[in-house]
């Protein structure tokens, strides 16, 4: 069964574990194998920065494990801007060469959640006088190209990675097929 590490700022939510055990389920639902950044906790009476390098370190050990990650890019604490620590994730998983897979219920381009304004040039501002980049995409684009950007949730999500499964299992098949064929005509 192939292992799915499920980033996001899920964890962030008061029932995360809960949501984590529904994220678990719904992977299971799907024949994958959920990896949950909560399913161990930090041993108790560290001080923070020993607990954080603790979580740190269990997240990287799940993400080297998985087989793939499915990563929660809605937005987090401000339009068209996933968590921080989910976009590292993300990062660290391509890094690794996995399959990275990604779900955002966020309607529209960046451009179109985030632009506040225009200057004088009529480029695109945000809300502190950045530029808004403008390539037509849901994300920035170093989460945009290098993941598989999914419309929706984690359902929708992994139902786009079971069809994609199914369907280069069928392709393998079919390639056995032809290729066991045209050794038998061969003989």
């Amino acid at each position: 069964m192939k292992t799915i590490y499920l980033a996001g700022f899920d964890v962030f939510r008061k029932d995360a574990l809960a949501h984590g055990e529904q994220l678990k389920a719904l992977c299971a639902a799907y024949d994958f194998e959920g990896l949950y950044p909560l399913d161990k906790a930090a041993p108790a009476g560290m001080p923070g920065p020993e607990t954080a390098r603790w979580i740190y370190d269990a997240n990287l050990a799940l993400i080297r494990r998985a087989d793939m990650v499915m990563a929660n890019l809605d937005d987090f604490r401000g339009p068209g801007e996933p968590d921080s620590g989910t976009a590292f994730e993300v990062g660290f998983a391509v890094a690794l060469q996995k399959p990275v897979w990604a779900y955002s219920a966020d309607a529209g381009t960046l451009l179109d959640r985030v632009a506040v304004s225009k200057d004088a040039d009529g480029m695109a501002l945000d809300a502190r006088g950045f530029v808004v980049e403008d390539f037509g995409l849901a994300k920035n684009l170093m989460l945009a190209c290098s993941v598989r950007l999914v419309a929706g949730g984690a359902k929708e999500c992994l139902e786009a990675i079971a069809e994609r499964a199914r369907r280069r299992a069928a392709e393998a098949a079919a390639r056995r097929e032809r290729d066991g064929s045209n050794w038998d005509a061969n003989d």
